[in-house]
């Protein structure tokens, strides 16, 4: 992609009614635009991060037996009732036609799920069944000042596990609780799972927590690894040696990325989602949810890998492994062989942004690359002659290497 013809380009100033650095960063670097408070419209280079948060977890979940597909966000009234979420859901968005039907946005899918399900298994012979999503979400937020962290709308992944008995279904989740870690480890962020309350479905559930000064939720922890608990529900303090012996215990700020909690029979019992077992006998199908919020992984990555130049996009999720940066452009040779350059690197398949503006100093083109974040910049003018000037983002040094020695960096 040529920057000249990119749509959504850098802006100098934070934006004024942005208070979170996630927010501050993509808007500035061209990423996102606010459309209300807690909604975001993602320009192209935000939506290329997305694609390859999506694709991560989509490999993740394929592999871990689930099944994709896409359920409807306008939701039946008459399904949240049975449940009796109708009105306890606190942050459920109402929707009211001019017919005189009302609907609901969808903040999560089991009202719609389990009906389908109910309609397409019958025996134990259908279980298990492991079905998601990555979708938008809408939830009636009171506060949505952390950017995309916490959005009105959102983008998730849910998928629900069906099972025939509860030993089933923790089996799975410990398979969850693996496919998750790769998932974040992935994406290059270190989740610590946190124990935290099960709410109305059972005793307890697991959260994925990225450490950040910026986090909404607080846990403790143990920095060896074998214990973490929101501290809504912990039971020890900050500063009690780790019964493993890994030192005292840390309270710190966190960013949650993803949860995964048992169901149970909940919702089986409120459509009469049942199966036959092997006896002929009618029992209840047992359930799982497992979520990642896809956007507030986005953002979370931003708010933990930045700099005060901008933003450090890790190479899996970035928008482009290569930022090729042209000076002197305005002279023929130079923008030849920075044309030519970009060619051979997207001929290789390398993802390549290229700055082809002209007529602008250094200092404002490396700004953009910095503020942009690609994990590589390749500068190209009149000084680097027939080698290429390469910088890592997060990294002071740079380098004068041949084409080939630039694709063994970039490990291609």
């Amino acid at each position: 992609m040529k920057y000249s013809k990119l749509f959504g380009k850098t802006i100098k100033q934070d934006p004024k009614d942005e208070v979170s650095v996630n927010a501050k960063l993509l808007v500035r670097a061209g990423f996102i635009r606010k459309e209300v408070a807690g909604v975001y419209n993602y320009l192209p280079l935000g939506f290329r991060v997305l694609d390859k948060i999506n694709k991560i977890v989509r490999e993740q979940m394929n592999a871990a037996g689930g099944q994709e597909m896409l359920m409807s966000a306008l939701q039946n009234r008459a399904n949240w009732e049975k449940t009796g979420r109708w009105e306890s859901f606190d942050a459920l968005f109402k929707v009211k036609s001019r017919y005189d039907f009302e609907f609901t946005l969808g903040p999560t899918h089991e009202e719609v799920l389990v009906p389908i399900v109910k309609q397409l298994i019958n025996s134990y012979k259908d279980l298990p069944l492991y079905l998601y999503q990555i979708q938008t979400k809408f939830r009636d937020e009171p506060r949505a000042k952390s950017g995309i962290l916490r959005g009105r709308e959102f983008i998730m992944k849910d998928l629900y596990s069906f099972h025939a008995d509860d030993k089933d279904m923790e089996s799975y989740y410990e398979v969850m609780k693996k496919s998750y870690k790769n998932v974040f480890e992935r994406c290059g962020l270190k989740a610590i799972e946190t124990e935290a309350t099960g709410g109305a479905f059972s005793k307890f559930s697991h959260e994925y927590q990225v450490l950040c000064r910026s986090g909404e939720d607080e846990i403790i922890y143990c920095e060896g690894g074998d214990f973490s608990s929101n501290v809504e529900i912990a039971q020890v303090k900050e500063g009690k040696q780790c019964d493993l012996g890994h030192g005292p215990l840390k309270r710190a700020r966190a960013i949650e990325v993803g949860n995964i909690f048992p169901l149970k029979t909940r919702f089986s019992d409120a459509f009469g989602l049942t199966f036959k077992d092997k006896d002929g006998k009618e029992k209840p199908v047992v359930m799982g949810c497992y979520g990642i919020g896809i956007t507030r992984v986005m953002g979370t990555i931003v708010e933990v890998y930045h700099d005060e130049k901008g933003i450090i996009w890790p190479e899996s999720v970035a928008p482009y492994m290569v930022h090729v940066v042209g000076l002197d452009l305005e002279e023929r040779s130079v923008m030849e062989e920075a044309e030519k350059m970009y060619k051979l690197l997207q001929a290789e398949g390398i993802e390549t942004l290229f700055d082809d503006r002209q007529k602008m100093s250094a200092g404002e083109k490396f700004a953009d690359c910095d503020l942009i974040g690609i994990p590589y910049r390749v500068v190209i003018s009149k000084k680097t002659g027939e080698k290429l000037e390469v910088k890592k983002r997060h990294e002071k040094e740079t380098k004068f290497v041949t084409f080939d020695k630039l694709l063994k960096i970039l490990n291609f």
